[in-house]
């Protein structure tokens, strides 16, 4: 795939010569965190490869997102944070705010207004959910199997819940390997109503059930930690139905051409975001500031959506989604937010999360080890 080799060249742009700092920072370079796969060369083509351009800064991208709340405790424990920026998801960034680890930012001096003038508070609405959080995309968390492995006579799965139907749907199954997305199905699929699942959860018996529900497929199950090994697994027909992004399922169907199909009742809807690590020297965050408020205006938002099927946080940048800019097919009929999508959404409380995630994933970590 064009982007992902565009990707493995990235940073090959715009070197420019510079002096290393007392952290070991060039003063013309940014380290910036990401998830890697199709969601970071749709950052590449928005935002880092125009960045680059313009101002002759270089970027290094790293790919440790899924480890990010680790990696800076442990930076900041050791007084050396080489970071620059972090793209995380909501819960994280408020628990990376509550513990210190992340920069609170000022809406109306960190980030840029929308074309009409409204304000960047007011533009992002809701979706600031944290000091420390500057969103930037709407996603999912959803299902894709493969459609060739469909057993006869039988429909296609649609949602979460066929994930819990062995008999109807035989083959190994993959899900993410952490407590998020997996506790509310299985409450959820288990018939505990969806304005119930998180007091539900909060309680022993609650979290209880939902390890049993998992259970039952626990055995059929691989676990992953990743985000593009379900994607693999799924082209290789190693499991027949998996949990993942929505847009790294998009790039697999839609840009590979791979026999998957889509499952989106029950879709885990989120939000993701940068935030700015704290203890950042002057130089160096005033580097990532203007990164921040070129990477977040209305139109790279929009371009980003050209690239990958992720909603822009911005009200101002919706209007403006239109075509894939390689493919040439609109983008709309793909993001999670479509009706026809969306249906039946999930909507994660990471606020929920940010109190309770520590706590959970200690446990989902042990029932994974029994």
């Amino acid at each position: 795939m064009k982007l992902t080799k565009t990707l493995l060249a990235t940073t090959a742009l715009a070197m420019t010569a510079g002096t290393a700092g007392a952290d070991g920072h060039m003063a013309g370079e940014m380290t910036i965190v990401s998830w890697g796969g199709a969601y970071s060369a749709s950052q590449l083509k928005a935002y880092h490869e125009p960045y680059m351009e313009k101002t002759g800064i270089k970027i290094i991208n790293d790919e440790s997102s899924s480890e990010a709340v680790a990696k800076l405790r442990a930076m900041s424990e050791a007084g050396n944070v080489t970071w620059d920026l972090v793209d995380v998801e909501a819960a994280d960034a408020i628990r990376l705010c509550d513990e210190g680890l992340a920069l609170e930012i000022d809406p109306a001096t960190d980030l840029a207004a929308a074309p009409d003038g409204t304000s960047a508070a007011d533009d992002f609405g809701d979706m600031l959910v944290s000091e420390c959080f500057i969103p930037q995309i709407v996603f999912s968390t959803t299902f894709g199997y493969r459609t060739d492995q469909v057993p006869a006579g039988v429909e296609a799965p649609t949602g979460a819940c066929d994930v819990f139907d062995l008999e109807k749907y035989p083959g190994k199954r993959a899900l993410n390997k952490n407590p998020i997305a997996n506790m509310e199905w299985a409450l959820l699929c288990d018939g505990v109503a969806y304005e119930d699942v998180y007091d539900t959860l909060e309680t022993d018996e609650g979290q209880a059930r939902a390890f049993a529900k998992l259970d039952t497929i626990k055995a059929d199950t691989l676990w992953w930690s990743a985000s593009a090994e379900p994607i693999q697994w799924l082209a290789d027909g190693e499991v027949f139905m998996a949990s993942a992004y929505n847009g790294r399922l998009f790039s697999a169907i839609v840009e590979k051409e791979q026999p998957i199909g889509m499952a989106w009742n029950w879709q885990m809807f989120d939000l993701d975001g940068w935030v700015i690590p704290a203890g950042l020297a002057d130089d160096r965050l005033a580097r990532v500031k203007d990164y921040v408020m070129f990477a977040t205006d209305t139109q790279r938002l929009a371009d980003q959506a050209k690239y990958i099927s992720y909603g822009p946080a911005r009200a101002s940048s919706a209007p403006l989604v239109s075509t894939h800019a390689e493919l040439g097919i609109e983008m709309a009929p793909h993001m999670p937010t479509e009706p026809s999508n969306a249906e039946n959404t999930f909507v994660n409380n990471y606020m929920w999360w940010a109190d309770y995630r520590d706590d959970l994933d200690a446990k989902f970590q042990a029932w994974l080890a029994n």
